[in-house]
């Protein structure tokens, strides 16, 4: 067997098939060698970032391989989330393998086969979603969205060869391809099953920075240690697992287990090619959701699964190189001198693209409602559009508050590359990914095309609002290298920055409001007009689903527990008045009568109506007003000696 193909220590288990390896002979002989691997699975991802899993018998697939590998197999548009393309009358779709990356092997360690003692495992195999001969899916986006970004790059270099010199690049023929890299950070919560949150008490460590990087220890550290090792098994290459700054002290109790769990972590793994990135991403939350599972751990991917302490982000970091034909490498975002300049004419331009255009990119980074409770300032969460490259070229420096980092080494070249701060890890990370190298490509273009120098677009990027630039719009700022959130107003950040959405209604609005900057999407039809409505549609239905059948239910049970507490032995006015308050927010959010209706039941009839913009005002409202009653609520309690 070659070297390729990776075994676990013991050489008996199969964990990845690289592309390599996925000739009919090849895949038969491996199949044949490894009994345990009872099924296979077309792993497709639909524009709601859901991936299939379904159960192919291995002998069934074997029986008729070529045909599995250039038809697939068929489903119901019903299965995936495509509306208004696979509808009732016409709801086919076919899952076709990619044969052009590595397929992995799903483990399931509760199940193992009596013939080999081994798991039964079932080989994963990233696949197209078409429809109507038509690819329809997440991924042929970003495949298309890569091979677009590449090959126009080569255009661009031909026509303006001024690049080519500030590359060290004596000529067009000497470049191989371009490499476009891309890498994310995971975090997640993990936490005894069926423990409550005590908000207070995670508040309290996350101020006093109690949990940050700090020693893991019991099941945590252990589940901790096996997720990194078993990332190196599926070949991604595991960098680092820490704690994040969410989470409390876990309590030893008396037979000697720990007990009230509750830390949030981050797990890291190498950079790889955009397409082979995201596929990643896949298989390493099953890896860390079953590892920390398999040690009595529950975990949440949730950008916001605890209100008022840290969520859960997914920086995602982008990079473009040349390989050329000597094989060197070359990193298009940097400069010559690495102390004179920050980037070179391509980094500037493509930094400049993704800021202009994030309006069209936002939607796809965030689209749920659990995304937005997660951007609010105080938790080194992006909110507004603006960028940091350092203080200046020769002084590295990191600025957590701003949408866009420039990540850069001086000694390290090749590691100059743009850090995304918003995504969580719900986030579409394929349409994520597409939609940057969209917007990036733009700005590109732009500079390229007007001739500008990496000192030129320097000041074009910094120059304050009002002033005029080639490209950027000129009642916006995009730079700061402050403390956008200490050292600005909300209403400085809005002048300067602009208004950030705070619903997916106000986010997936501006696909209508912007359509100069959705061109920018429909540019070499990697997205398309259907594929932006079907997503459209998809994530306000999701939207609104949510809202009604679970925030609001979930908040009319929080409201119905907040009851009244005190007796007249123990009582005092200020109980009696915090009372009135906390019960008079709880008539005004749920409680209907003739000739007036609660909050909560006028969300409900304007998303029957399909009034968008007065449900995405009104859930504001009912954000606030139950932050609100959370907060008096506590004040509440804390005034009484005894509860009835």
């Amino acid at each position: 067997m070659s070297k390729d193909v990776l075994f676990s220590e013991n050489n008996k288990l199969l964990f990845l098939l690289p592309a390599s390896h996925h000739s009919p002979e090849a895949i038969t002989s491996i199949l044949k060698e490894h009994p345990e691997i009872k099924f296979i699975s077309l792993v497709g991802v639909d524009l709601g970032g859901n991936d299939t899993d379904e159960k192919i018998p291995v002998n069934l697939f074997l029986e008729d391989i070529d045909n599995f590998l250039t038809c697939g197999v068929q489903t119901d548009g019903s299965s995936v989330v495509l509306p208004e393309i696979a509808t009732l009358n016409n709801a086919q779709v076919d899952l076709i393998p990619d044969r052009s990356v590595n397929w992995f092997v799903d483990y399931n360690f509760d199940h193992y086969d009596p013939q080999t003692n081994l798991p039964v495992g079932t080989l994963r195999i990233p696949s197209f979603l078409i429809h109507n001969n038509v690819k329809v899916d997440s991924r042929s986006i970003l495949l298309n969205a890569v091979k677009h970004f590449k090959s126009q790059i080569l255009n661009l270099l031909k026509e303006y060869p001024y690049i080519l010199e500030d590359l060290n690049i004596s000529s067009i023929d000497d470049i191989d391809e371009v490499v476009l890299t891309a890498a994310t950070e995971l975090e997640f919560w993990v936490k005894t099953p069926d423990d409550k949150a005590d908000i207070e008490q995670l508040s309290t460590s996350q101020v006093l920075k109690e949990q940050y990087w700090k020693r893991t220890v019991g099941p945590v550290r252990t589940a901790m240690e096996q997720s990194l090792l078993a990332l190196d098994q599926y070949g991604l290459e595991s960098e680092m697992g820490h704690k994040e700054v969410g989470g409390v002290k876990a309590k030893l109790t008396g037979n000697g287990n720990f007990d009230h769990i509750m830390e949030q972590l981050e797990i890291d793994w190498k950079y790889s090619t955009a397409l082979q990135c995201a596929d990643n991403e896949l298989i390493a939350r099953d890896v860390v959701k079953d590892t920390f599972m398999n040690n009595g751990l529950e975990v949440t991917f949730m950008a916001k699964p605890v209100e008022g302490v840290a969520g859960n982000g997914e920086h995602h970091h982008v990079g473009v190189a040349l390989k050329l034909k000597n094989g060197k490498m070359k990193n298009l975002f940097s400069p010559q001198d690495m102390k004179k300049d920050y980037m070179s004419p391509i980094g500037f331009g493509a930094l400049m693209g993704l800021l202009k255009n994030y309006e069209v990119v936002n939607p796809f980074v965030t689209s749920t409602n659990d995304g937005f409770n997660r951007l609010k300032p105080g938790f080194e969460a992006p909110v507004c559009t603006v960028c940091s490259i350092g203080h200046s070229p020769d002084c590295l420096s990191r600025n957590r508050t701003v949408l866009v980092g420039l990540i850069r080494d001086i000694e390290k070249p090749m590691a100059t590359r743009f850090e995304l701060r918003a995504p969580n890890p719900t986030s579409n990370t394929y349409l994520v990914l597409a939609s940057v190298y969209q917007a990036m490509l733009h700005g590109i273009e732009a500079s390229l095309k007007n001739q500008k120098t990496s000192s030129e677009l320097a000041k074009a990027l910094s120059k304050t609002a009002g002033e005029d630039s080639f490209y950027l719009e000129k009642e916006r700022a995009y730079r700061s290298e402050e403390d956008v959130f200490e050292d600005y107003t909300e209403e400085e950040r809005n002048t300067l920055f602009g208004n950030p959405p705070s619903t997916v209604w106000d986010n997936v609005i501006n696909f209508d409001k912007y359509p100069e900057k959705k061109s920018v999407l429909l540019q070499g039809n990697i997205f398309n007009e259907a594929i932006i409505n079907s997503y459209k549609v998809a994530i306000l239905t999701q939207w609104t689903t949510e809202l009604y059948n679970r925030i609001i239910p979930e908040n009319m049970d929080m409201v119905r527990s907040y009851k009244k507490l005190h007796d007249h032995d123990f009582v005092t006015d200020l109980d009696v008045v915090n009372w009135e308050k906390i019960n008079h927010l709880r008539y005004y959010l749920m409680k209907d009568s003739l000739n007036k209706k609660s909050l909560f039941t006028k969300i409900r009839e304007a998303i029957d109506r399909e009034d968008y913009e007065t449900v995405s005002t009104l859930q504001l409202e009912m954000s606030s007003k139950m932050n609100e009653l959370n907060e008096l609520y506590i004040i509440y309690k804390r005034n009484l000696f005894n509860f009835i």
